[in-house]
């Protein structure tokens, strides 16, 4: 019996393997479109001995940072399955919880590196299916004016498919990427066959070598060589949908290879033929296949750009959970699957900033210029905060934690150095990007502090209420009343705003709490905590803990109340939510610029009454002024 059920769960594994190949590999998956080609495309000569350099740079690139780094060391910090760098982020804070100044320290650096992968999100798309399409160039050179259309077209029904989800069209990923890198893995085996001295770049002499020989000019290819390592996040990033034993099986025991068979297979052609730099990629394949390679990369690419696209929702939406972003639309496109969603407002942006990437740099030769400093930004970020993990959780000896911050802290200063080069051709695009989304959210963020600042000042506790009430008693209606409350303490606003110039209560009052947590998933035992006020018995504090990965819905939540000896009956309950109206004082500790962006964030917010899933017919607004 033992036996059988172990067999099953490896089976289990095996399927959960399979199905990460096609979502979790397809950034780095098809980085050899264009990785040797641009580390190459500033001169590089294409002799044996430069070759066998590269080819060590981008097999030890992937080897420390991708295998080491990721699927070794940070893929352990994972929160409750969970991975991502928000989700690493809550890692963090809870062993800080008693340090307020590190605290800061980790929302800062947490919010800078989520600001810098939408600078990644946008960037990638462009690059990968521009480098795809770009593949007509030498399969049908007559076609290269219209590389520029096609691209525009395709990454067109990418961005449109994105509204009926992608539940469908993800069972197809699977066998089409692990296609993919069984033809990569073959055509690297065929080219290595006929010069497999090639194999020799695995030795580290070959790598500092070279550096060592070009001595500046080395240092500058370390930026085209972080172009084989783009999409190593996405391993950490998807764990809580695969878990790490698929990931790590479909990484060293298929991806990791195939790549490695095709980089060394590029290597082993330049060194056959070194015009093959104009596109080593599609070069490797008869001149019969290259057709169907063109597309088989268009595919792979938009696949790969897809998971990115997935990944932007669903960073945006951890993001809104945990109090960083304002509330947007959010909509589930799978019955089944809590992690697929859609975010409109996120999908057009993301698309119209795309467009005029493509549009603007024209090649991916020119969109390489703005790629790899948001990715190493973001690289940074992870082996910090898995730093403070591995300090503050897992308590690690200082040499030990220290020697891990120190090897990936240098290895990733290096690639951003040297990536930091390419801001005048292009690098400045992301970090504009994650500057402005960064100053979005901190402005959020300080903003929401001031508001529940100002509640604070004006708190009234219940059991003062009760007993302002049993001096002025009010007229009593039957039914509940249901009063959404920003804070766990105290009565809110819309409560005594309602009280105060209504004169009426309801027979029963319910102040209710949505409380994020900083873990992913809240166990349903632990997902209510209901407590009474007052000797009448019609005073009731209700709060409600949600994961970040959690949808927050009101109604399914409420009936867990029922469960736990609070009757509500749904149909005749009365929601009362403040419609705030923010002003600022003369003196407001808030800056100018910040007053006019947050009360622009707030204004555009998502409606509480559609993102708590309220029942609408059952809501009452009432207007709140609010002076900040």
């Amino acid at each position: 019996m033992s036996v059988k059920q172990s067999d099953h769960s490896q089976g289990q594994v095996n399927t959960l393997a399979l199905s990460a190949i096609g979502v979790v590999f397809g950034d780095i998956g098809t980085s050899p479109l264009y990785a040797v080609k641009e580390v190459f495309h500033g001169g590089l000569p294409t002799d044996a001995t430069h070759v066998l350099g590269v080819l060590s740079l981008i097999f030890w690139a992937i080897t420390l940072v991708v295998t080491t780094k990721y699927a070794i060391f940070i893929m352990r910090a994972d929160n409750k399955g969970e991975g991502g760098i928000m989700a690493l982020m809550a890692l963090a804070l809870h062993g800080s919880k008693d340090n307020p100044e590190r605290k800061a320290f980790i929302v800062t650096i947490g919010l800078l590196g989520a600001s810098l992968f939408y600078g990644d999100s946008m960037i990638t798309p462009a690059i990968l299916v521009l480098s795809a399409v770009e593949g007509l160039q030498i399969v049908a050179p007559r076609l290269e004016h219209y590389v520029l259309p096609i691209t525009i077209v395709v990454l067109s029904a990418l961005f449109i498919i994105q509204t009926k989800g992608t539940g469908k069209v993800g069972r197809m990923f699977a066998p089409i990427m692990c296609f993919w890198f069984a033809t990569l893995g073959l055509l690297g085996a065929v080219n290595i066959v006929q010069h497999p001295d090639v194999l020799m770049a695995v030795n580290p002499y070959y790598a500092v070598s070279l550096l060592f020989e070009l001595g500046w000019k080395g240092f500058l290819i370390m930026g085209a060589v972080v172009l084989a390592i783009t999409g190593a996040e996405a391993l950490y990033a998807d764990m809580g949908h695969f878990g790490l034993k698929p990931i790590r099986l479909a990484w060293f025991g298929f991806v990791f290879p195939a790549l490695l068979l095709n980089y060394f297979g590029q290597g082993a052609l330049l060194i056959g033929n070194p015009h093959a730099i104009e596109n080593p990629f599609y070069l490797m394949a008869p001149n019969w296949a290259l057709y169907p390679m063109l597309i088989l990369s268009t595919l792979a690419t938009v696949i790969a750009s897809q998971a990115v696209i997935s990944g932007a929702f669903s960073v945006t939406r951890q993001a809104i959970q945990l109090g960083y972003c304002p509330r947007m639309n959010i909509r589930h496109t799978s019955g089944d699957e809590m992690g697929q969603v859609y975010l409109p407002a996120v999908n057009w942006l993301l698309m119209v900033s795309v467009f005029i990437l493509v549009l603007s740099f024209r090649s991916s030769s020119a969109l390489a210029s703005a790629y790899g400093i948001a990715v190493t930004g973001t690289m940074i970020v992870d082996t910090i905060l898995a730093f403070i993990v591995i300090q503050a959780l897992w308590q690690w000896n200082k040499p030990t934690s220290i020697t891990f911050l120190s090897t990936f802290l240098i290895i990733d200063l290096l690639f951003l150095s040297s990536n930091s080069l390419k801001i005048p051709h292009g690098g400045w695009l992301p970090l504009v990007v994650g500057t402005v989304l960064f100053l979005i959210m901190t402005t959020w963020i300080r903003g929401k502090e001031l508001l529940a600042r100002y509640l604070e000042e004006r708190r009234v506790l219940f059991e003062e209420l009760d007993e302002r009430l049993k001096d002025r008693p009010l007229v009593t209606v039957p039914g509940t009343a249901i009063y959404m409350a920003r804070s766990v303490h105290g009565v809110p606003q819309v409560l005594l705003h309602n009280l105060e110039h209504n004169h009426v209560m309801h027979e029963k009052l319910i102040v209710l709490t949505i409380v994020t947590r900083e873990e992913p998933y809240v166990d349903e035992a632990h997902r209510v905590k209901i407590r009474m006020f007052g000797d009448s018995g019609n005073f009731y504090r209700v709060k409600l803990y949600f994961g970040f990965q959690e949808e927050q819905d009101v109604r399914r939540a409420l009936q867990l109340c029922c469960h736990e000896g609070l009757d509500i009956d749904q149909k005749t309950v009365s929601f009362f939510i403040g419609s705030e109206k923010l002003s600022f004082r003369r003196k407001s500790p808030m800056p100018k610029w910040r007053r006019s962006l947050f009360s622009f964030l707030t204004h555009n917010s998502s409606s509480a009454i559609e993102y708590f899933k309220i029942p609408v017919e059952r809501v009452i607004e009432l207007g709140i002024r609010i002076e900040l």
